[in-house]
């Protein structure tokens, strides 16, 4: 039986799922970016840290509930079960679903309750602890919401891998998001957003840290914002992807590239292995996206399992 601190968690789970539901995947996780930064901006004034650990990464709207996840299990659904996807397929993770009908948001809202529950499990696990466990979350229920709602193994589609090959992508025709998948373009946007989130995790470290001693701030709250900083700017740069026409939708997606650049920097104290982990993350995304996410039916978001692998990747490191 739940008692009441799980059954709140669970009631928030599940209502934020609702919502994100009604809104759709993208939308709820850009505001999920806002919320995040927001939270990030009151606790560099030393503020409280409600804002971002309880809503913007927390049970509330986070990412592993209504800010994203629900979404896409709505999404899956809809498409796989329901037939009634406004975009016709759970790759469309922009449309929004509350026009569907009551079980895709029904099946929004568990998928959220479920991911909340098994992030808060995943750093009892001695093995999965190792891993980010709001993104590791993510990718366990976005593969089981492919396996349950589309039958359909974790790579994808039979017949397109077959017919492009697993790491093929017909010209970047049928690439996740093409027009940042060519090399050099990655190399680039790497070395910008592994700077970019290196340099604020060393500024916003130096700031927090004399909080932390004054007591002002908790050790937990010093220790996110300089992770998440960057993490919650990219999340709010897709605002353009969910909103724009044509070549005005074309940002680059950059949130893993941005944990694993913030996280190298803070483990080396080098903003050249922030730059480092930033193109990392680039290259291990788009690898990640040519064989989970390019050929499937619902989406694997890359920059998740990014960072579920990276920060499983960098655990091993000396």
């Amino acid at each position: 039986m739940l008692d009441g601190s799980m059954l709140n968690t669970a009631v928030m789970a599940f209502a934020g799922g609702i919502y994100g539901s009604c809104l759709g995947a993208l939308w709820s996780f850009c505001l999920c970016g806002l919320l995040t930064l927001l939270g990030c901006a009151v606790i560099l004034g030393g503020g409280s840290d409600f804002l971002l650990l309880q809503v913007g990464l927390g049970p509330l709207f986070g990412p592993q509930g209504g800010g994203f996840m629900a979404g896409i299990v709505a999404a899956s659904y809809s498409a796989g079960v329901r037939k009634n996807h406004p975009g016709g397929s759970a790759r469309d993770i922009l449309s929004p679903l509350v026009g569907t009908s009551w079980d895709v948001l029904l099946a929004g809202g568990l998928g959220a309750l479920i991911c909340v529950f098994l992030a808060q499990a995943i750093p009892h696990i001695s093995v999965l602890q190792r891993s980010d466990a709001l993104a590791l979350a993510i990718v366990i229920v976005s593969f089981a919401s492919r396996a349950i709602f589309h039958r359909e193994s974790p790579l994808g589609n039979a017949d397109s891998i077959k017919r492009h090959g697993l790491l093929g992508t017909d010209n970047y025709k049928i690439s996740w998001i093409g027009w940042m998948s060519p090399p050099a373009r990655l190399l680039m946007v790497g070395i910008g957003i592994g700077g970019l989130a290196g340099g604020v995790a060393m500024f916003s470290q130096q700031a927090l840290l004399p909080m932390v001693e004054a007591g002002r701030i908790s050790p937990s709250a010093a220790g996110t914002v300089p992770v998440i900083f960057c993490w919650g700017l990219s999340a709010m740069s897709l605002t353009a992807l969910q909103l724009g026409q044509g070549p005005m939708l074309k940002v680059p997606v950059t949130h893993g590239m941005a944990v694993l650049g913030a996280v190298a920097f803070l483990n080396t104290g080098s903003l050249l292995a922030g730059v480092l982990g930033g193109v990392f993350g680039a290259f291990l995304q788009e690898l990640l996206a040519r064989m989970f996410t390019n050929h499937g039916s619902n989406h694997l978001d890359p920059p998740a399992m990014t960072i579920a692998a990276g920060i499983f990747l960098y655990s091993f490191l000396p």
